[in-house]
């Protein structure tokens, strides 16, 4: 029983220990789902994949297999198949959508596997759980790197960029007339008057660009012409 013990310590401390690394590099990109829940997928994955296979009295007793009285049959991966299924969930939840755009796809992703490495971990196969875990890493670091360096011209390159910002009812033109001037492709733009103060506006628009450095000379402009309120921008990517 020590000794089973042990093993089920062993397992589940991997799948911790490969949660936080594939955790960490969503955590040091700044993104919705990061080392906390990469870490308790990996173990909530691990768990389950544990009870599908020992937790069960009618399917497993020691080194002794039991089939099921009813069929005859063995099923232990009946809890473990609904892993796969219940981590949309989560991964659904990391994914938005603002207009045209959807990010966090990536993110989804990483949970996705987050749980296959769990599951590896339960079952004890921890040379597939390491090397997925590797792998993954991998991935998400070199390939970033592959897209800037190599291929400068991809449509990676380019930014989506939300700006915010709350500023007198007169100035929405300027601004509007400003970006379309400035930025290539305006994906939205929208202006609302406050209720509260309904000759203030609060102007919202998403564009692109291919250089960030734009990023602040836009923000000094956008400062400059009509000394809002406030003015907040945000990147937007996976």
């Amino acid at each position: 029983m020590e000794l089973l013990s042990m093993d089920f310590a062993v397992r589940i401390i991997s799948a911790v220990i490969l949660g936080f690394l594939l955790g960490l590099e969503r955590e040091l990109t700044n993104k919705y789902a990061g080392l906390r829940t990469h870490i308790l997928v990996c173990l909530g994955a691990c768990i389950f994949t544990i009870l599908s296979i020992y937790g069960f009295p009618t399917f497993a007793d020691g080194d002794n297999v039991i089939t099921s009285q009813a069929t005859g049959i063995r099923d232990t991966g009946r809890v473990a198949a609904q892993i796969v299924t219940g981590i949309g969930f989560i991964g659904a939840g990391t994914v938005l959508r603002n207009g045209p755009i959807i990010i966090g796809l990536t993110t989804a992703a990483t949970l996705w596997i987050s749980a296959a490495i769990g599951m590896a971990c339960g079952v004890g196969m921890y040379d597939v759980a390491v090397i997925a875990t590797l792998i993954s890493v991998a991935v998400l670091t070199l390939i970033r790197i592959f897209e800037k360096k190599i291929l400068p011209a991809s449509i990676k390159r380019s930014r989506r960029i939300k700006v915010t910002l709350y500023c007198n009812g007169e100035d929405v033109k300027n601004i509007q007339d400003y970006l379309s001037c400035t930025v290539d492709n305006i994906e939205e733009f929208s202006s609302k008057k406050l209720v509260e103060n309904p000759e203030k506006s609060k102007i919202s628009s998403t564009f692109e660009l291919g250089n960030k450095k734009l990023c602040n000379n836009i923000y000094n402009k956008l400062s400059e012409m009509c000394t809002p309120d406030s003015i907040t921008m945000q990147e937007l990517n996976d």
